[in-house]
């Protein structure tokens, strides 16, 4: 938390100074960048619609740039180096409560589970939560998603957390940075670590570490991921966001009705690193979480239910209105 509020504080010092712009290609297409938390099979339906050609026969011209980490991503939408932002709700509601007049509005929710998976040293046929009982694991930067979900799935199985291992404790370290996570646990850090696709599935082939849980299959439904967009921006861009949002729901709709293989097949370009084989069984692993929303709207309930989690973790003091911090129109129009 302290964090993101001293990345947003320089980055709202010059937010008057930085003016992001977007411009035509030499195919007459409106450039619109992303500022994407991380680059995951999680978020294939981005991925569906930017190699589907759908953001293209919306006159758009996605560029991506990679974060890592949502108080990067709100600081690179604040300063106008993106248009769009990509990563969890609570980092628009941080930016919300510390008073800021042009926030972040969501408008497109992509995910509705966690995306991450309990990764340990060994395989353990019959895992249970108390085996992680006086041991520590790699969470996260603290107040980002997957370190509050962690919490929250921890505390939800009885596990009461701290540092003094001893006395049966369960440690979440804090202090290691988001791309960094699967190599500190590679190098000998922590007992534990929670890792999203594709990192999970490599370690565990390299017989580097084995997935044990889905903190998504255990966290519940949560709007983990959408997009959002500053309130200026979006009164000066409706247009924009409108046809944004309609691409989106088309890569929704495609992952819904699509298996595993084909869906693999099509955003194979955005993962060349991996094998076929995997990219599949990534993929297959999410759709049976039921890991994606159907369709793009970001409703109170879900938002509601993202707070629990922020207040259960100690990083929320105050609940702002959903209507603050969303807009559902564009979703609505789309799904028309």
């Amino acid at each position: 938390m302290r964090k993101i509020k001293s990345i947003l504080i320089v980055t709202l010092s010059f937010i008057l100074l930085t003016f992001g712009m977007t411009g035509c290609n030499e195919q007459g297409l409106k450039k619109v960048t992303i500022a994407e938390v991380t680059h995951s099979i999680f978020y294939a339906p981005q991925y569906v619609a930017i190699e589907a050609g759908y953001f293209k026969d919306e006159g758009i011209d996605v560029q991506l740039i990679l974060t890592q980490g949502a108080d990067k991503t709100m600081a690179a939408l604040l300063s106008n180096e993106a248009q769009v932002g990509f990563m969890g709700p609570e980092a628009s509601i941080y930016v919300y409560n510390q008073g800021s007049k042009d926030y972040a509005i969501n408008f497109a929710q992509v995910t509705k589970r966690d995306g991450t998976f309990l990764v340990g040293r060994t395989e353990i046929d019959s895992f249970n939560f108390d085996m992680l009982k006086g041991k520590q694991i790699i969470g996260g930067r603290k107040g980002g998603m997957p370190e509050m979900t962690l919490e929250y799935v921890l505390k939800n199985q009885g596990l009461t957390l701290g540092e003094n291992l001893a006395e049966g404790n369960t440690q979440v370290r804090t202090d290691i940075q988001f791309a960094a996570m699967g190599g500190a646990f590679v190098g000998g850090e922590g007992d534990f670590v929670t890792l999203f696709e594709p990192t999970a599935t490599q370690l565990e082939e390299q017989g580097q570490g084995y997935i044990l849980a889905s903190m998504g299959q255990l966290s519940g439904e949560i709007p983990y991921t959408a997009y959002s967009a500053l309130s200026s921006y979006m009164a000066k861009n409706p247009d924009m966001i409108q046809k944004f949002t309609n691409a989106i729901y088309k890569g929704q709709q495609y992952v819904e009705t699509h298996t595993a293989e084909e869906i693999a097949d099509l955003i194979a370009p955005q993962f060349k690193e991996m094998k076929k084989e995997q990219l599949v069984k990534v993929v297959q692993r999410y759709k049976d979480n039921d890991t994606w929303c159907t369709d793009p709207i970001l409703k109170e309930e879900s938002l509601n239910r993202l707070m629990d989690v922020m207040e259960l973790a100690g990083e929320l003091n105050q609940r702002p209105a959903y209507q603050e911090l969303v807009n559902t129109t564009f979703a609505e129009e789309a799904v028309k």
